[in-house]
């Protein structure tokens, strides 16, 4: 009998908060936390497949310890797989990461990932007194511990700028043989190189511009994976992309502009670039842009298109909070995942029949 291979769907989110300038603003954060956990609960009662959640150490981000906030998740669901979206490897202890991980998939039977990135953001390397001229050593370094002691319970290794270990077992270990660890990245080859030599799962985050040259690092990835001698037919590819759904193309659109023009201009003051237009914002959204914003069959749509030239076994949909009300970001989630699922699904499945 013929196997059908179903497309893993996901949210991800990194956990959005406005910024209100009082100490510990504590009452908003934990507001958002429990939207959430709301916002899992409801993807894990509706079928989807994934629940991610980004590591950031700023003000206007609530979650710096994704794998807490998912060990709450873990206790109120039952099937979805829970995955940081990334936890900032660079910047980590590798041990205390994997024990992290190793408890939360012991509460959660098996259900935790781990998605390492160098993180879209710096402030993580001065808080924890790391040198970000040591920015793609440390997470040479620490990745290739954390490998190991997901291979192996005592772990010996020689540490430049991490300390060496001699012969120490990590506990507790993972409910699973070994913790699934995904590469995340956002356009640079060399991660994707990596990705594909270790034949570790890739997660590529198309932000912005035209998804379809993101093929070319795609492509660099399996190349990557059969030059190292792994089946490149098998690897495991992820793409990661907004979303914001709504029954109305246009009420989609204006809705989620401000929210994503306030977020991508915050950004683009930082690191110097142009203000984002509702111009370019609607060429993103038509059918060959990055945004995935209409309604439930645009969306679709969009991602069985990408899918024929992509081939990914994962689509992560990225909510953005905002001043959007959270019943309508909670009503977008439920739209991904009774209408854009099904549809995406039997697109699938039917392109595996051919």
């Amino acid at each position: 009998m013929l196997q059908l291979c179903n497309m893993e769907l996901g949210i991800s989110t990194f956990g959005e908060i406005p910024v209100a300038h009082i100490t510990g603003n504590a009452h908003q954060a934990q507001q958002r936390i429990d939207e959430l956990i709301r916002e899992a609960v409801l993807a894990d009662e509706l079928g989807l497949d994934v629940y991610a959640l980004g590591e950031h150490h700023r003000p206007d981000y609530v979650v710096s310890s994704p794998e807490m906030v998912l060990a709450a998740v873990a206790a109120v669901t039952s099937r979805i797989r829970l995955s940081s979206a990334v936890t900032v490897l660079s910047s980590a202890d590798p041990v205390r990461v994997y024990q992290n991980f190793a408890t939360l998939d012991l509460i959660s039977k098996g259900r935790a990932e781990i998605m390492a990135g160098r993180g879209s953001f710096i402030e993580s390397f001065p808080l924890f007194g790391y040198n970000l001229d040591d920015y793609n050593e440390l997470f040479t370094e620490k990745l290739e511990l954390l490998l190991q002691i997901n291979e192996q319970e005592i772990v010996t290794s020689q540490g430049r700028l991490r300390p060496s270990i001699d012969g120490r077992g990590v506990y507790p270990r993972a409910y699973q043989d070994k913790l699934p660890v995904w590469i995340a990245v956002g356009g640079t080859p060399a991660s994707v190189v990596r990705a594909g030599s270790l034949n570790l799962p890739l997660t590529i985050a198309i932000l912005g511009g035209d998804p379809i040259q993101f093929t070319q690092l795609t492509r660099l990835y399996r190349q990557s994976a059969q030059r190292a001698g792994h089946d490149p037919d098998k690897v495991q590819l992820a793409i990661n992309q907004h979303m914001y759904i709504a029954e109305d193309a246009q009420q989609a659109a204006d809705e989620f502009w401000p929210v994503y023009s306030a977020l991508m201009n915050k950004v683009g003051r930082e690191r110097g670039w142009q203000p984002l237009t509702r111009e370019q914002y609607d060429y993103m959204r038509s059918p060959g842009g990055s945004l995935m914003v209409g309604t439930p069959e645009q969306v679709a749509a969009k991602i069985i298109a990408e899918h024929k030239y992509f081939r990914n076994t994962r689509f992560l949909a990225q909510t953005i909070s905002g001043n959007i009300a959270h019943d309508k970001l909670m009503n977008s989630i439920r739209l991904f995942a009774t209408e854009v699922a099904p549809m995406v699904r039997a697109a699938v499945n039917q392109e595996d029949l051919v």
